[in-house]
């Protein structure tokens, strides 16, 4: 049994499997971890973020919130693929079968001798570990015992709703899953739910020439979960990538997104918001981490990432656009932006362009501040109550990440959904 282990990180990964198409990125990554180990303060990219309760041996214990409000994507008609402590549950599944794409489980063919997802499994993500490690998408190749496939062949009429519960206050989910698009094909993936106390996620995702990948999460309703997110994508030619995500609650949400846009005239855009209160016991600390690699000619990319903290809370945004020598004509943009509530709160960022072509137009702007107390003045002038007022101010702050989402009523969806929070916490 094959083991790694770091002084005072006592996270241990086996491979679940000891055969099939997947056991060779599997060895190959233990391999891998062993060699780098998990991560420590010391690492650059972990100096804003404790890594502690993602690498010890137990899941720090959880507590579920319940609301009263309905799941976030219920009014959406989608396939719901349902994961209860990180097992696949299907009774509270649909049916596995979608005109435009072949869904399958990696726990039911992770053991075959052949499989399309041989060339994709762990293969973006070993991309992914130059120039930065990322030891826990590692340790996640080596041991994830299920997860989604997804081979796209078409345009799928509706989106594929991956659903994260748990019963356990103890539960450990560790999930992988593989995207992989066509050419000219066309998915929505959506995620949410409170997953698990201890939530480890990878997602490759292959986006061939003319195809177009949505992606939509929502991470809440639970204050004191610990989870790390990763997503590998590899871009070909004229295809899009749009992923947005928005965070409210949890201990510790580390997002971390690798994109390789290799294909020319082709579109990234990557966004995000965090509502945290530092109120609870737990805290709130979340961290976005973004790498994107330019590497063919007339490409866009965005990163537009607002965070609204309150109470203590902790922001984080590292992101960085690399333009290769011969990715002329890049336009890319990137944005990360923090609003303080309190003087206790903290927004840290670190942004990044390394730039080896001529021909770009690249820019970056972080700011942090308070809520402009002239605009603040201004509506409770006209009879806007302070509460109500702030609200309003926060969300016009929120809503250049929020219109990165295309579709129009998700996007009405998730702003009910800030609504809300913010006024369950309004003084």
């Amino acid at each position: 049994m094959a083991v790694a282990e770091q002084k005072n990180a006592q996270l241990s990964v086996t491979s679940p499997v000891s055969g099939g198409w997947s056991a060779k990125a599997r060895e190959d990554a233990l391999a891998r971890l062993a060699a780098v180990g998990l991560p420590g303060r010391r690492d650059e990219y972990w100096k804003y973020t404790r890594p502690d309760a993602l690498t010890q041996a137990e899941a720090p214990e959880g507590q579920f919130v319940a609301y009263e409000e309905t799941p976030v994507f219920s009014e959406v008609d989608r396939l719901k693929i349902v994961f209860v402590d990180g097992v696949f549950d299907a009774d509270q599944s649909d049916d596995l079968s979608l005109e435009g794409v072949t869904i399958e489980r990696l726990a039911d063919v992770s053991g075959a001798d052949i499989h399309w997802a041989q060339g994709l499994y762990g293969v973006l993500e070993t991309n992914g570990q130059t120039p930065v490690a990322r030891p826990l998408a590692i340790a996640n190749t080596a041991a994830a015992a299920d997860g989604i496939l997804l081979n796209v062949t078409g345009k799928v009429s509706k989106p594929v709703s991956l659903i994260y519960l748990y019963n356990s206050d103890q539960s450990d989910a560790m999930l992988h899953h593989v995207v992989k698009l066509s050419e000219g094909a066309e998915i929505t993936v959506l995620e949410n739910g409170p997953a698990a106390a201890r939530f480890n996620t990878v997602m490759e995702i292959e986006v061939a020439d003319r195809a177009s990948f949505h992606h939509v999460r929502t991470q809440g309703r639970q204050h004191v979960r610990h989870a790390v997110t990763h997503m590998f994508a590899r871009l070909g030619t004229e295809s899009q990538f749009r992923s947005f995500t928005m965070t409210v609650n949890g201990a510790l949400t580390r997002n971390e997104a690798v994109i390789e846009v290799n294909g020319d005239d082709t579109l990234a855009h990557i966004a995000g918001v965090a509502a945290g209160d530092g109120a609870t016991e737990q805290g709130f600390h979340h961290d976005d981490t973004v790498f994107i690699t330019h590497d063919a000619v007339n490409c866009e990319s965005r990163q537009v990432f607002k965070k609204v903290l309150r109470n203590g809370a902790t922001g984080v945004f590292q992101g960085k656009i690399l333009v290769q020598p011969d990715a002329q004509k890049t336009d890319g943009y990137q944005i990360s932006q923090g609003l303080l509530l309190d003087d206790d709160s903290n927004f840290l960022a670190k942004p990044e362009l390394e730039i080896y072509a001529d021909d770009v137009a690249c820019s970056h702007g972080s700011t942090c501040g308070a809520i402009d107390d002239g605009a603040l003045f201004y509506l409770r002038s006209r009879g806007v109550p302070k509460a109500e007022a702030q609200d309003l101010l926060v969300l016009a702050f929120l809503a250049e990440a929020i219109d990165e989402v295309a579709d129009e009523a998700i996007r009405d969806l998730l702003t009910e959904r800030l609504e809300s929070w913010m006024a369950r916490r309004r003084a």
